[in-house]
């Protein structure tokens, strides 16, 4: 499975099967995780085989059942690009999930910090967390937007068009897709919206758009108006 067929597949999924993940998925997942904290400066890590995080109201009132597993996005406070590296950076790890046969979801709020399992140091913060495991279904798509909806002008060549398809097949806080793209020639920028979990989301739809555009058809513009 490739990436473009990975975005495919991949749908949140909320309920899991009491089945451990193999050493050698765990082992893959922990070495493609020290990547991205190698190239991003987080401390994402990888928690496994520890329920306790959903097994209390707010696991129950965002009807999250048997998550054992899950990938905890921390770090520097002081990073201003800190939200956003942790949602482009957890979803190449999701990403690389479900080409491992796992399922995932994202989680803001509905889980709870279990004293002593995730390692967060004083200048640090834990911006949300990953379910991760083996999914009771594959989930299923969600209603999205058109390509016009988020993308500012017309007459863009295909490579950007392809960009905004994959985003589209993002996920976000609440479905809300509240971001937007803008073109010029081979610069491209991409806007947050508003709301909860904005910058997060903008980092995870701008790792789609990549996959969709080719990284080398582009390059991001962080100061087009």
């Amino acid at each position: 499975m490739d990436l473009m067929e990975a975005v495919r597949a991949r749908h949140s999924v909320r309920s899991y099967l009491d089945t451990p993940i193999e050493a050698e998925k765990a082992d893959q997942l922990r070495a493609f995780i020290d990547e991205c904290n190698g190239e991003s400066g987080l401390r994402i890590q990888l928690i496994l085989e520890e329920p306790k995080a959903f097994s209390g109201f707010f696991a129950h009132y965002g009807m999250f059942s048997g998550v054992k597993n899950y990938i905890a996005l921390v770090g520097e406070k002081e990073d201003k690009d800190l939200e956003e590296k942790c949602g482009y950076q957890g979803e190449k790890i999701v990403l690389r999930a479900q080409q491992l046969g796992l399922n995932t979801c994202w989680v803001g709020l509905t889980y709870r910090k279990v004293p002593g399992v995730i390692r967060v140091r004083e200048y640090e913060k834990l911006v949300c967390v990953i379910a991760l495991g083996y999914g009771s279904t594959q989930g299923k798509a969600r209603r999205s937007k058109a390509v016009k909806d988020v993308v500012e002008g017309t007459g863009h060549p295909d490579w950007f068009i392809r960009g905004a398809e994959a985003a589209l097949l993002a996920p976000t806080a609440v479905n809300q897709q509240r971001f937007k793209f803008t073109r010029r020639s081979s610069l491209v920028l991409a806007k947050a919206g508003r709301g909860p979990y904005a910058k997060v989301d903008l980092g995870i739809v701008k790792c789609h758009f990549e996959i969709g555009a080719g990284k080398d058809r582009f390059m991001w513009d962080w100061e087009m108006k």
